[in-house]
């Protein structure tokens, strides 16, 4: 666990700084040397959507692993062992999609702690240093863990106060394409009446004094988001980036 990289990103976000990060869903560990040469505060490897394995997760937390960029997870559904699996080979936090309620949240807050603040269970594996380290471990856990769930559904959008007053919550992520398909337009990125309500959650988050995170999609799109008080702005995924850089010369 990188606590300096993980001070320093949090230290931004109660400076008001917008922190930059990319989301990746590619094999090669190239793309997070990049994104660490090129000072992104973070990275999201996603391991809900698309092919990448254990190994694949391992390669580029260990590309990252001597830098400032803080490498989190997206975890393909609440479980105790992904959970336990993931910060054990030594992610910096864990994104957890789809929380619809409170339950769901405290559920992924309990898998993610040692006890007697969770149920995590105990291994000698990278985090660890191989169980070289585990005292130390335990407490930078205990400390600096990053866990920030995504609201991508009307349900999780009702429930946003609970979501908001629970323990460790710090930083909401909204996912606008799969929220639009839960109000009834999937296959949009925001539906009617989305992006509104959307924001609307936003004030409500950054009034409890938490932090926001959203996709952007442009350099406009990036400006509006931080005018709307947005700070966490993922600036695109890495195949979306390169597909949109070889469209733009064709």
């Amino acid at each position: 666990m990188k606590t300096a990289a993980l001070e320093l990103m949090r230290k931004k976000l109660s400076a008001q700084q917008a922190v930059y990060g990319l989301w990746i869903t590619l094999e090669s560990p190239s793309i997070t040397e990049i994104a660490v040469h090129c000072g992104l505060d973070w990275i999201v490897i996603d391991a809900e959507h698309g092919h990448l394995d254990w190994h694949n997760i391992t390669e580029h937390i260990r590309a990252a692993v001597r830098s400032n960029t803080v490498v989190l997870v997206r975890i393909s559904h609440i479980d105790e062992g992904i959970i336990k699996r993931v910060l054990d080979i030594g992610a910096d936090g864990i994104v957890v999609p789809h929380v619809e309620t409170v339950d769901d949240w405290n559920k992924a807050l309990a898998y993610a702690r040692y006890p007697p603040n969770g149920i995590r269970g105990v291994g000698a594996e990278r985090a660890t240093k191989w169980g070289s380290a585990f005292a130390q471990h335990v407490a930078d856990a205990e400390k600096h863990l990053m866990m920030i769930p995504i609201i991508e559904s009307v349900k999780g959008g009702k429930n946003i106060d609970e979501i908001i007053g629970a323990d460790n919550t710090e930083i909401i992520f909204f996912g606008p394409a799969d929220y639009s398909a839960s109000a009834g337009h999937a296959g949009e990125w925001e539906g009617k009446g989305i992006a509104e309500t959307i924001n609307d959650l936003k004030d409500k988050i950054i009034a409890a004094g938490k932090n926001c995170g959203v996709m952007i999609r442009s350099k406009e799109d990036r400006d509006h988001r931080c005018q709307q008080g947005f700070r966490m702005l993922a600036i695109g995924t890495d195949a979306g980036l390169l597909l949109k850089t070889i469209n733009s010369f064709l």
